[in-house]
C-alpha cells in the first residue's frame, strides 16, 4: 500500500471502523485486554476504540497526517499483546477461529508499516 492521500483515507477508515466496533461491540474485545493491565477490560476496550476514532481524526487530515501515521504506528504496536492474548486463549477453537486469532499477530508488522508509509507521505 502506497503512503498517498487514497492510503491515508483507507488507514483512516479502518481505524474509524474499529474504534467504533470497540465502543458498539465491546463484548468481543474484553476478553483479549491482556490481564495484567490493571482495572476494567472494558475501561481499555473503551480507551482504545476512542483512541482509534482519534487517530482516524489525525490521518485523514493533511494537517496532522504526519502525527497520526505516527500514533497508528504506535496504537498497533501496542495492542500486539491484545492480538497474542486472542491467540492464546482461542488455541483450543475450531481450526477457523484459530486462524483468525493467529493471523492477527504478523498482521500487525503490515499495517505498523502502512501507517508508517502514511507518516511519510
Amino acid at each position: 500500500m502506497s503512503g498517498g492521500r487514497g492510503s491515508a483515507v483507507a488507514l483512516a477508515g479502518l481505524l474509524t471502523a474499529t474504534g467504533i466496533t470497540h465502543l458498539v461491540r465491546p463484548e468481543f474485545y474484553d476478553p483479549i485486554v491482556p490481564r495484567p493491565l490493571p482495572g476494567p477490560a472494558r475501561a481499555w476496550t473503551y480507551a482504545s476504540g476512542v483512541a482509534e476514532l482519534a487517530v482516524a481524526a489525525a490521518v485523514a487530515h493533511p494537517a496532522t497526517r504526519r502525527t497520526g501515521g505516527l500514533a497508528a504506528a504506535a496504537l498497533f504496536a501496542a495492542v500486539l499483546p491484545a492480538n497474542v492474548q486472542m491467540a492464546m486463549d482461542w488455541r483450543r477453537r475450531s481450526p477457523a477461529w484459530r486462524a483468525v486469532a493467529y493471523g492477527r499477530v504478523p498482521l500487525q508488522a503490515p499495517l505498523i508499516w502502512w501507517a508508517l508509509r502514511v507518516a511519510r507521505s
